[in-house]
């Protein structure tokens, strides 16, 4: 059992990394970061959605902290979606996925500044290690070489940081009802921002694309995207995470970047050179070691996703 739930974790980082080459086809063919985005998040509350009708049990909807820290968690997760796929957009693939692989590096900034977690030598140390995998990575002493723009660094940054907030607002929703109840807030949140920031961008291209997008001819990859990167995928993610040890669970997640920057180099026909290579090496060997040491000092409970 505990294999097969470690498969699942394993399936649910590999189907993010390949939306993470979806999103980049879509946008490729002309489709708008933010509703990309919006679809990803849409079509995976429909399936969370199913997730909490088959399983009501415990939901905790009535709880109002429940619907404060999922909340949260929903700007966490909106933030996370628009700025990997905007990233993506002004760079590459292999870049935004390993530029937003970081998001552990925030919650231990965070986690310092909250009091939440001591700093030391050896994390500070791991963080200047990656901070350096980022500099190679996008070649930021030579950003043009790289063909990544200023946005799209600062985009995957900010990826990470969404992300980090949506752990966060996960971690303090838990104790106050089920992870498809969580999720679904959390989603639902995310379509109402995104919506909104569709609407109030200037021009009316973005609002035409997201009414049209399921008649045209790339509706089999906004579903792909939808089922694959935010339905299927949180769900086998959180059922997997429940058994497997949260140290293996953050080693197995390092499937993602790594399909993600396969897809993006043999698919989208990207290229890295072999600075960036080593920084890609540097960050996600630092961030899977910090993650380790970290999870192994905590609770499983203290985890739910990462």
């Amino acid at each position: 059992m505990v294999n097969l739930n470690i498969a699942f974790v394993a399936l649910a980082a590999l189907f993010w990394g390949l939306s993470g080459g979806i999103g980049g086809i879509l946008m490729a063919d002309g489709w708008d970061a933010f509703v990309v985005s919006f679809y990803r998040g849409a079509i995976g509350l429909l399936c969370v959605l199913l997730w909490l009708a088959l399983r009501p049990r415990r939901s905790g909807l009535a709880n109002r902290w429940l619907w404060f820290w999922s909340a949260i968690a929903g700007f966490g997760v909106a933030g996370n979606f628009a700025f990997y796929f905007v990233s993506i957009a002004q760079g590459s693939v292999a870049v935004a996925a390993t530029l937003m692989y970081c998001a552990p590096v925030f919650v231990y900034l965070v986690s310092f500044v909250l009091k939440l977690e001591r700093p030391t030598l050896l994390k500070f140390a791991a963080i200047v290690v990656v901070m350096l995998g980022i500099g190679l990575l996008t070649q930021i002493y030579d950003i043009g070489a790289s063909g990544v723009t200023p946005i799209g660094v600062g985009a995957g940054l900010l990826a990470g940081l969404s992300y980090a907030v949506f752990i966060f607002g996960f971690k303090y929703a838990a104790p106050h009802g089920s992870p498809q109840a969580i999720l679904a807030i959390a989603f639902a949140v995310l379509a109402i921002v995104l919506v909104g920031v569709i609407l109030i961008r200037p021009g009316d291209v973005d609002q035409t694309m997201a009414v049209v997008a399921l008649n045209t001819p790339d509706w089999p990859l906004f579903a792909a995207l939808g089922v694959l990167g935010a339905g299927l995928s949180f769900v086998l993610y959180l059922i997997g995470l429940r058994q497997t040890a949260p140290a293996v669970a953050s080693i197995v997640a390092m499937v993602e970047p790594v399909t993600a920057s396969l897809f993006g180099v043999v698919v989208l026909h990207e290229s890295l050179v072999i600075a960036q290579m080593i920084g890609m090496a540097l960050i996600l060997a630092t961030v899977t070691a910090m993650s380790v040491f970290s999870r192994a000092t905590q609770p499983p409970s203290a985890v739910s996703t990462g």
